[in-house]
């Protein structure tokens, strides 16, 4: 996977924007990031064990490594810095925002908890 020409995280919206040679710009929230994090902790060895993380609805990026040619490590302002952002997982997470989103939400309902 070819890296992006450009990495921009926009402070006040929380938001993180990749533009690549070819297709559209991908903007994605620091939320959404933190929640769908690739890392274990979050998505645990199985399906069956991702952990559903509520309360990050003002979470934010405070810092960003390139991880050789392929990737990003993502420092996360409540201490979360264990995920690798591939440029094909980030992809991924821009075009299945809706599906996931959707799923999210109803996730944290039916645990009782909110995006706080």
């Amino acid at each position: 996977m070819q890296s992006p020409e450009e990495i921009r995280y926009r402070r006040e919206e929380r938001t993180l924007e990749l533009r690549f040679a070819i297709g559209l710009p991908i903007k994605l929230t620091a939320e959404y990031l933190r929640v769908e994090s690739p890392s274990a902790e979050v998505q645990g060895h199985s399906p069956d064990q991702k952990l559903i993380v509520g309360g990050k609805r003002n979470v934010a990026i405070t810092k960003m490594e390139p991880v050789g040619n392929y990737a990003i490590r993502i420092t996360f302002n409540d201490g979360h810095d264990t995920g690798i952002f591939s440029w094909d997982y980030l992809r991924e997470l821009a075009a299945s925002h809706t599906r996931k989103w959707g799923e999210y939400e109803k996730n944290l309902v039916a645990k009782g908890l909110t995006r706080g």
